[in-house]
């Protein structure tokens, strides 16, 4: 199927991708729009998994506090060039990722960064409430490692549902400015303050 002048760039606006790139994924796809799309935001999410191994050393830190003055928060978040680290996309994610954590207040940026020390005392709990509905002994591991697998939606950054869009994540944000921008950006570490108590 011929693909036109037209179609490729009708794509290229609505993905922002390459025009070759988008020409091939509608000859892929016989001109479909919606797949070609859909292959688009796979060869480019298979790309910034492919970066995420690269050094980002670069980067901003970047402040938010809330109205009140009651509530701050400080997130680093890096990229691979001080060049990207200084785009208004680059910013607003930075912005946009220290306003949801004074929101969701996660304890860290990953299931690794957690205390493993907290988390074994979560399946304890997990343990306990799960014995306690009467639960066969045989299904009890398998409950127990689905609460814990909310747990971590719950209290990881990157797994929680965005504050302004619930129906991505916080990761799902970070893959793609990292699609965007051709780079691996990643969110290194945040500090929550909340007037009166301890920092976390």
């Amino acid at each position: 199927m011929a693909i036109s002048a037209k179609q490729v760039q009708e794509l290229r606006a609505k993905t922002n991708v390459g025009m070759m790139d988008c020409k091939r994924a509608l000859e892929e796809t016989d001109g479909d729009m919606e797949r070609a799309i859909h292959v688009l935001r796979k060869r480019g999410i298979a790309k910034a998994e492919d970066r995420m191994g690269r050094a980002a050393r670069e980067g901003a830190i970047v402040s938010y506090i809330h109205t009140g003055n009651k509530l701050g928060v400080m997130v680093e978040v890096n990229s691979e060039t001080d060049f990207v680290a200084r785009t208004d996309e680059f910013q607003a994610f930075a912005r946009d990722v220290a306003m949801h954590i004074a929101a969701n207040a996660p304890l860290a940026v990953s299931r690794e960064g957690l205390d493993p020390v907290l988390v074994e005392r979560e399946r304890e709990i997990y343990r306990e409430q799960t014995l306690g509905e009467g639960k066969p002994e045989h299904i009890v591991d398998r409950i127990v490692e689905g609460r814990l697998e909310k747990y971590y939606q719950e209290v990881c950054l990157l797994e929680q549902p965005f504050v302004k869009d619930p129906n991505k994540t916080v990761k799902d944000l970070e893959t793609e400015l990292a699609v965007k921008s051709g780079e691996n950006v990643s969110i290194r570490r945040f500090v929550r303050y909340v007037l009166g108590e301890e920092c976390g």
